[in-house]
């Protein structure tokens, strides 16, 4: 019976998302609300000592994982708030991007350059960087939601391709179901489907946009952060792969070096400008990871993700595959591919490759179901839930597409 109800927790979490505007009741603080109420239950529900003390094990290593997420947002989103501040994106921009450009053509560029990059780096940086350089550009509200949604399913696509990309990539590597050579086919079908729904989005949209053109205020010490963000995003995946360390302590060394550059270089007062732009990062956002991920622990406290791994194995692995990315759009995908993987299922590798696609893209088909939704919905105001649930079918066309252009694409090289 505590099950069912904790259940009901989840999907009233859901509910409390959808009607936010409606409600008018901040999503940040019912998920938080429901997520701790969950803990609570359980703990209350225990009925024993010893189980009172697995729930507690359990719980410190949903918060580890909490706690790593947050210090790593929270360093990225650090680092872009100055960079955004001092110009040194819009700088950027205007100097890949041309100075006026057709809303088609940029559509496609950005979408692209979001794939690319976010195969090298993990999906929050590339959300918040890509997001970044299209506030530079003078775009409509139905343009800019629609770029939103783009950056979201571009940013997952392109993560499934590199272990750097998506932490579930990383994971079906290091079980040894994958090869680098292997997962590097994956950006085939994700630049398709990617191209194809930038394609659809900006087949009746006419006219140009124009870059905001940036005054030159930024100095030396500007440039060498700038250096030093993009230089920390290399050797968080370079430093990941050659000695395991884990990028949240990458970026937090990145951001301390920042701090200690402002304090070298400018007077006390300065020193404490650059400190405060920590208080530009959308806390709510935190809040809401917070509530939807103990949300998640709870769900898997209870065996609700064992449940799915036991009925995943009881079908086909090209249906359940699938089936499975469209689950993460629910639930977050990190703990479903856990799950997936305890059960060991005897997949081929273009069947793996499958999984790899499904889990790491089928949560763009919410906004809730990955990272960059969630990010992109925090900073993008015409973005919500509802606003983001009317390119559902589109969405879903193009996830469609790239998982069977997966699978011929790993039966192809690999069948």
């Amino acid at each position: 019976m505590l099950n069912y109800f904790l259940i009901g927790f989840s999907v009233l979490a859901l509910v409390t998302i959808i009607f936010e505007d409606i409600t008018k009741i901040n999503k940040a603080k019912t998920t938080l609300f429901l997520g701790c109420f969950s803990w609570v239950c359980l703990y209350v529900g225990a009925g024993s000592a010893t189980h009172q003390q697995i729930i507690t094990k359990d719980l410190n290593e949903n918060l580890l994982e909490i706690a790593t997420l947050w210090l790593f947002l929270m360093s990225t989103m650090t680092f872009v708030a100055y960079l955004n501040a001092k110009g040194m994106i819009q700088l950027i921009v205007q100097k890949i991007f041309p100075s006026q450009i057709s809303v088609r053509l940029l559509m496609i560029q950005v979408s692209l350059f979001a794939l690319v990059l976010s195969t090298f780096c993990d999906n929050v940086t590339a959300t918040l960087v890509t997001l970044g350089l299209l506030s530079t550009f003078d775009l409509s509200s139905e343009v800019k939601l629609k770029m939103a949604v783009l950056v979201v399913f571009a940013v997952n696509s392109g993560g499934v391709a590199l272990i750097t990309g998506d932490v579930t990539t990383l994971m079906i590597f290091l079980s040894g179901h994958v090869k680098m050579s292997e997962l590097v086919t994956l950006i085939i079908p994700s630049a398709i489907s990617v191209i194809l729904l930038s394609s659809m989005f900006s087949y009746n949209l006419k006219g140009t946009v124009s870059t905001t053109k940036v005054e030159k205020n930024y100095n030396g010490i500007d440039v060498a952060i700038t250096i030093l963000f993009f230089s920390t995003i290399v050797l968080t995946m370079v430093l990941n792969i050659l000695f395991a360390i884990p990028p949240v302590l990458t970026f937090l060394t990145g951001l301390s070096i920042m701090f200690l550059v402002g304090s070298l270089s400018r007077s006390n007062r300065e020193e404490v400008k650059i400190l405060e732009y920590i208080r530009q990062v959308e806390f709510d956002t935190l809040l809401f990871f917070l509530g939807i991920l103990l949300l998640v622990g709870m769900l898997k406290e209870i065996g609700v993700l064992d449940t799915l791994a036991h009925v995943y194995s009881q079908h086909s692995a090209s249906v359940s595959n699938y089936i499975a990315g469209t689950f993460s759009a629910l639930l977050d995908n990190v703990p479903l591919t856990a799950a997936l993987l305890k059960a060991d299922p005897n997949l081929t590798t273009p069947e793996w490759l499958g999984l790899t696609y499904g889990v790491g893209v089928g949560g763009s088909l919410l906004i809730i179901g990955s990272a960059a939704g969630v990010i992109a919905m925090s900073k993008v105001k015409e973005l919500t839930f509802g606003s983001y649930l009317k390119f559902f079918p589109a969405l879903l066309i193009c996830y469609s597409l790239g998982y069977g252009l997966t699978l011929i694409v790993g039966r192809y090289f690999f069948g």
